[in-house]
């Protein structure tokens, strides 16, 4: 019940942006008066209990969501910094050889002031480089009222997400605005393909479409392109027949060669007019918290993610 209001409440705030700026506004009074009052591994634990009603097992995890919370707590590597920050991930992509695969950047800015609406096209999309779901779609900047929006920016502008779930690649990011420009493909929408990698392997593609419309869908694929009896937060939608991309081996490559040195990394490409779009790099998908459909696969997807060879910090 209580889940349910949460998830209207979400969704009225995503359609009202006057709600949206006092959203942000609360969320960084909340998580920064619990930075001071939890440890990572406290609020953690809280967080997981409050969404499944479980506590993680974090020393001997067994569960990949209990896995991603081990991993939050002890793998340390400066690169995940680096590949958390939609600005300055666009370096990690080039240092692999695919700057080709890069979006245009049209403005980059850690000050409001900075915002430059003039020098824009009608189209763009804006980001907040050091969060996660801080996007504004922009399909024509003179209909959106921008006096909110500046607000809903320097709200983002002063946050740490580090603090909302104890995502340590967050904590030292740069806060600052990308904007790049905006992506359609042939159906008038954009097809997220999300390439779940475990150490370098895709193994499972998610692919969203139909977003921000009551048409929203979700379903899972295996690298040999069969539906998947599972979903993640959503059922798979048997109705919904999603085919596969004639450059998916060219996908499937990119997604391996960005994930060939983590552990777990969900990778997000595009696919406009047969040009791979890179999108970002995510390492908690949802925080890592158990949100599978059945819950039974939250310990299948647990078996392929190995971390007994992982580098990590002192256990605390």
């Amino acid at each position: 019940m209580l889940k349910n209001i949460r998830n209207k409440l979400v969704e009225y705030k995503n359609t009202n942006t006057w709600l949206l700026f006092i959203w942000n506004e609360c969320k960084r009074i909340q998580f920064s008066r619990q930075y001071s009052k939890y440890s990572d591994r406290e609020l953690i634990q809280k967080l997981y209990f409050e969404f499944s009603g479980q506590i993680p097992e974090i020393d001997n995890p067994v569960l990949f969501s209990e896995k991603l919370q081990y991993l939050k707590l002890f793998y340390r590597d400066d690169t995940l910094t680096k590949c958390v920050d939609k600005f300055s991930v666009r370096s990690f992509v080039e240092s692999k050889g695919y700057s080709d695969i890069l979006n245009e950047l049209l403005q980059e800015f850690d000050n409001i002031d900075d915002f430059d609406l003039d020098s824009l096209p009608e189209s763009f999309v804006l980001k907040g480089a050091h969060g996660s779901g801080w996007n504004l779609i922009c399909k024509n900047k003179t209909l959106i009222n921008w006096f909110p929006w500046k607000l809903v920016m320097k709200s983002w502008l002063k946050q740490n997400i580090y603090y909302n779930g104890r995502e340590w690649p967050y904590k030292n990011v740069t806060p600052r605005i990308v904007i790049e420009k905006y992506l359609e493909d042939s159906d008038g929408e954009l097809k997220d393909y999300k390439f779940h990698c475990f150490h370098g392997k895709p193994l499972f593609i998610q692919i969203n479409t139909g977003r921000f419309t009551k048409l929203a869908s979700q379903n899972f694929y295996d690298p040999n392109w069969r539906l998947q009896p599972f979903g993640k937060d959503l059922s798979p939608n048997l109705d919904v027949e999603i085919p596969r991309p004639k450059n998916f081996h060219e996908m499937m490559k990119v997604a391996e060669d960005l994930s060939e040195e983590f552990p777990y990394v969900r990778v997000d490409l595009y696919n406009v007019s047969e040009k791979i779009i890179f999108g970002e790099l995510t390492f908690y998908p949802a925080s890592g918290l158990p949100d599978f459909v059945p819950s039974k696969y939250d310990e299948i997807w647990g078996e392929l993610l190995n971390i007994t060879s992982i580098n990590i910090n002192e256990k605390k």
